[in-house]
């Protein structure tokens, strides 16, 4: 029967090994922890995001004016095929 491992790994191995990793994460812990020292309130995050989201719906919006002002046949019809569809699946 063959032995399950070609070397033996020492305690002292397994502990200095873990310890070098652990310091290493607990320095760039420390220095995310220096750039902030505290997290900004859920409330300031949620205005952040709705600040983008309003700025992403802002653009969306004049995009969509702009390709209905140059086309606006096309965008007719598109409203028509969808309020169709709408129909049809509310008839159900």
């Amino acid at each position: 029967m063959a032995a399950p491992y070609a070397s033996e790994v020492s305690p002292e191995d397994i502990i200095n090994g873990a310890s070098t990793e652990s310091l290493r994460l607990e320095r760039q812990a420390d220095a995310i922890l220096a750039e902030d020292p505290r997290p900004s309130p859920l409330h300031v995050a949620v205005r952040e995001d709705a600040a983008e989201a309003r700025a992403w719906a802002d653009r969306r919006v004049k995009k969509a004016r702009d390709a209905i002002r140059d086309e606006p046949m096309r965008a007719s019809l598109y409203a028509l095929g969808i309020g169709v569809i709408i129909g049809l699946l509310a008839a159900r």
